[in-house]
């Protein structure tokens, strides 16, 4: 294994379309949940225990080997918004079309046929970091770093935010992130006996209500 690998694959410039969503961000700002670093924080922190912990379990599991299919049904299950359900199949295609050309698997292949049109973004990056010699916990830190750090970096632009404060908000996060990353590996442990339902299915309902409401937005500046 080459912990270098997970730099490649957390690194922002990873040509995976991250830059492009917002993680919620924009709409918050627009409905005045997010209105400066504070605020921020706040937001970050219900999304890093919630879509976060979903999103670190799921590719914890793909990492571990656990079928794809499975956990992309698992996947849309709990993610009841067809807008995010749509913005997660598109990332995970463009994450599929990186990956392949970054670290050629078979087993990536064969996902990328099962699933032409993408399967959800956490199964896909589970099964990239497996690709890459990584491992379960790897997969689950660099998930839940992607709940929050979207989020932050989309609302510096929205709202000219302070980089500085932004970053300081996702440093006070890190203890947190580490439990939930531990969370979700635990989780994942267990669906090699339980089956999915092991897997973590914390709900945001705002950030579900938010994304059915910026999806149909005639003007915005990030894809969800």
């Amino acid at each position: 294994m080459s912990r270098a690998a997970l730099l490649v694959l957390a690194d922002g410039r990873f040509p995976a379309g991250g830059h492009a969503h917002s993680g919620g961000a924009e709409a918050a700002v627009k409905a005045g949940r997010i209105t400066g670093a504070a605020s921020l924080e706040d937001f970050c922190r219900g999304r890093l225990h919630t879509a976060g912990l979903v999103s670190a379990g799921l590719a914890a599991a793909a990492a571990l080997g656990v079928d794809p299919v499975e956990l992309d049904a698992a996947a849309d299950a709990r993610t009841p918004s067809p807008a995010l359900r749509g913005a997660a199949r598109k990332l995970g295609r463009q994450l599929m079309r990186a990956a392949r050309a970054t670290w050629p698997s078979a087993e990536l292949e064969a996902v990328a046929r099962e699933f032409p049109k993408g399967a959800h973004q956490p199964v896909v990056l589970g099964l990239v970091a497996r690709a890459a010699g990584l491992e379960a916990v790897d997969a689950a830190y660099c998930a839940a770093y992607e709940s929050v750090g979207g989020p932050a970096t989309a609302t510096v632009r929205l709202l000219s935010l302070d980089p500085f404060d932004a970053t300081a908000a996702l440093a006070r996060l890190a203890p947190e992130l580490d439990r939930v990353a531990d969370r979700a590996v635990e989780a994942a442990r267990r669906v090699l006996d339980d089956g999915v339902d092991a897997l973590p299915a914390a709900s945001a309902p705002l950030l579900e209500i938010g994304a059915e409401a910026h999806a149909a937005w005639p003007v915005r500046l990030f894809a969800s």
